[in-house]
């Protein structure tokens, strides 16, 4: 109080010269405050510490306050008013007004020039107690230039210890995630969840694909997403599934539990999936979760039991072998395939309505790409529409065989190797089906090893029972036999063609 009601005193005299005015001061001025004298050496040090050593007071702002909202004198010093400017920046920068090197200068000034108290006793004295009060405030006296020193160099420590914590945590950031800190400007915030996500098997490649497709994915509280995928687990889904789920479908982090992915959950179980299944049918369709149950589930299995034809006791099946029926729009599927069925091959709605319950991925096959190619194959080996329609009613999922690397392969092994008829096929459509490696060529080759072969075009029903079933049936040889035989027959194979790529 005594620094400020001297600095106010002397802000009004508006003295020029500071020397001059100090010496009228110290011999005349000699106030009461509060009824004790203030003029001693021990308060007029105290007094006149905070006065400007420049010269050439000036009016700055009429109506200026301190940063603590206390009314200033209209006069101050150059250097005082730049300090006063900056005030805003300042407290940008976590408030580092102690910092300021004018300030501190002025503390080495009066440390260096100014005498000493005559009672050391007393100086101590008074430095214990401005201790005391440094630890509650945080500001030191300005009685020495040490004590003052010392304020500047506490608070730079403090602020460099502050600023390397930010700067290693920048770094920890970048070194974790640098291309998502170059590309999207990661934020720190963000890191916690990339953390927990990452347990899943999701890299930085991932991560930026998220964003892409979703970035409100990447902002969302880590707790909030650990208790969603938790959930996802508990009913069923696996741990290396996650990972691709939330690729395909990262708004699954936002989905709530209770309001959301419960009443999803309970929609299948309402359908006759089993408990065991659910997890499956979320991997392999969990954009499930974005439309409405109400809305958009509940319509699209009245419509499949209504409109296509589906029995209801089917329709648990249907939905197992392919839960993405749930999500597309199945009117237009449905229409667009059994107009294409019906005009190409004849086919009677009740075939159809077969082929859609045994393979229901039919309403996702591409007309132009997908069923008009393997048709168009099966005419040209000779098949009549009646008979493609035959083999597609017992088994759709030739529909999904690749061409050049299934349906030519054994066709060409039937007619060369065998010596079959393409006409067999719609007796045993399944042997388009079965593995041409693993089960097709070592069952024959091994019965003419044996010199069991049948005569004569080769019995296609050899192909259709177990390993175990064909060696008691056929081969008349215990299992293990046949088991060699074939894995002798599989290097011999995979040998030829590893020397043809060579």
């Amino acid at each position: 109080m005594a620094a400020a009601f001297s600095l106010y005193l002397y802000n009004q005299i508006g003295c020029p010269h500071y020397s001059s005015y100090l010496s009228f001061a110290i011999t005349h001025f000699t106030p009461k405050f509060n009824g004790s004298r203030v003029g001693s050496r021990e308060t007029d040090t105290c007094r006149f510490v905070v006065q400007s050593t420049h010269s050439n007071a000036k009016i700055v702002k009429p109506n200026r306050r301190s940063r603590y909202g206390q009314a200033l004198s209209p006069y101050d010093s150059d250097e005082d008013s730049d300090e006063m400017e900056d005030d805003d920046d300042d407290e940008e920068k976590e408030d580092d007004w102690l910092s300021d090197d004018d300030f501190a200068e002025i503390a080495d000034v009066k440390g260096n020039k100014w005498r000493k108290d005559k009672s050391q006793k007393a100086f101590k004295t008074r430095q214990g107690k401005e201790k005391m009060q440094e630890k509650s405030w945080g500001i030191r006296s300005f009685h020495s230039g040490q004590s003052s020193k010392m304020v500047k160099t506490e608070n730079m420590d403090s602020l460099q210890v502050d600023g390397k914590g930010k700067l290693t945590a920048r770094k920890l950031k970048e070194d974790r995630y640098p291309r998502l800190s170059e590309e999207i400007g990661l934020d720190e915030k963000w890191c916690p969840l990339l953390d927990y996500l990452s347990t899943f098997g999701l890299k930085e490649l991932h991560f930026i694909q998220m964003y892409e497709r979703h970035m409100p994915s990447l902002q969302i509280n880590v707790c909030s997403v650990q208790e969603r995928l938790e959930y996802l687990l508990n009913v069923g889904v696996k741990h290396k599934d996650v990972r691709r789920i939330i690729l395909r479908q990262p708004q699954i982090l936002e989905y709530t539990v209770e309001n959301n992915l419960k009443s999803h959950v309970a929609f299948l179980a309402d359908l006759g999936i089993p408990n065991s299944r659910i997890g499956q049918i979320i991997s392999a369709a969990p954009s499930l979760f974005s439309y409405s149950v109400e809305n958009s589930l509940k319509p699209t299995v009245r419509y499949l039991i209504e409109e296509v034809g589906i029995k209801k006791g089917d329709l648990c099946k249907v939905v197992q072998l392919s839960p993405q029926i749930l999500v597309q729009r199945i009117d237009i599927s449905w229409n667009t395939r059994y107009i294409f069925l019906t005009k190409e091959l004849g086919a009677p709605r009740d075939s159809i309505v077969k082929m859609v319950t045994k393979h229901p991925q039919l309403l996702h096959y591409s007309i132009d790409d997908g069923l008009l190619p393997r048709i168009n194959f099966l005419r040209n080996i000779g098949m009549q529409n009646s008979e493609i329609l035959k083999v597609l009613t017992s088994l759709t999922q030739v529909l999904s065989l690749s061409l050049e690397d299934n349906l030519k392969p054994k066709y060409m092994y039937l007619v060369n190797e065998l010596h079959n008829e393409v006409q067999s096929l719609t007796k045993y459509p399944m042997y388009l089906s079965l593995s041409l490696d693993q089960r097709i060529r070592p069952r024959h080759r091994f019965l003419v090893s044996l010199k069991k072969a049948p005569k004569g075009p080769f019995p296609l029903s050899s192909f259709v029972p177990t390993d175990e079933c064909f060696c008691q049936q056929w081969a008349k040889t215990s299992l293990d036999k046949y088991l060699a035989f074939r894995r002798r027959l599989l290097l011999k194979d995979f040998a030829k063609k590893y020397e043809r790529k060579v």
